[in-house]
């Protein structure tokens, strides 16, 4: 595991995180890189890595499940693919006493959005091929690690497409979020790891709301997916 506790923070913004975090994961040589930032935020982070690095850019397209009347502390997180993957915060399910059918239904909701995304920023672009692969998943931060959990074990249960190294990077993550998180990876990259975490925002000078519009223009500007050869 790469840390560096000691790096100074605020960060301008998600563009200037993302190529310092670029420098230490270009550090591990990863083999067939393969850059997967999660929307919105990851996205400008996860850009500048993959230019760095000279790898394609895909998504991993994970929502936040919040709490009905707390938005902001995360419940659960779900992610779409496959088969699709519910993670739940369980000391935060204990906490609020919502139950698993309010839990499911909350996700029904999230799986649309998830699908809204797909279409807007995706549109007919082929998925990057993942299969053999050093699969990097990036954000702009960690807070209590749920959403992260729910990519990572979404990728985890790829089947044709399953990676053969997986790589965790971000800007800033408190210490017990990584503690929880290191054993899920092969190497987990983080820049700093402040002992006062509130939220991700405080780290940065702009961190503003990405509007769908930047999104997609990161993705415009990206390096493409590697096309299947013609068949014969």
């Amino acid at each position: 595991m790469d840390c560096a506790p000691d790096f100074e923070l605020p960060f301008a913004d998600r563009a200037a995180a993302g190529r310092a975090l670029a420098v230490r994961v270009a550090a591990l040589a990863p083999v067939r890189p393969v850059v997967l930032a999660l929307p919105r935020g990851g996205v400008p982070v996860a850009f500048e890595v993959a230019r760095a690095l000279g790898a394609p850019l895909d998504l991993l397209l994970v929502r936040k499940i919040g709490v009905p009347y707390q938005p902001e502390l995360a419940l659960a997180a779900v992610m779409d693919g496959e088969a699709p993957v519910l993670v739940i915060d369980e000391p935060v399910q204990r906490a609020t006493g919502i139950d698993h059918a309010t839990i499911e239904s909350l996700a029904r909701a999230q799986r649309a959005e998830i699908e809204r995304r797909r279409r807007l920023y995706l549109g007919a672009r082929p998925a990057v091929p993942l299969a053999g692969a050093t699969a990097i998943v990036v954000d702009d931060g960690i807070a209590t690690g749920t959403t992260v959990r729910a990519a990572l074990k979404g990728l985890r249960g790829l089947r044709q497409r399953a990676p053969a190294r997986i790589v965790l990077a971000v800007p800033v993550a408190p210490p017990s979020a990584l503690a929880e998180l290191r054993h899920e990876v092969d190497d987990l990259v983080c820049l700093a790891q402040p002992a006062v975490f509130d939220a991700i925002g405080c780290f940065y000078l702009d961190f503003h709301q990405l509007s769908d519009a930047e999104v997609i223009e990161l993705m415009a500007r990206s390096t493409p997916p590697p096309q299947p050869p013609p068949a014969p």
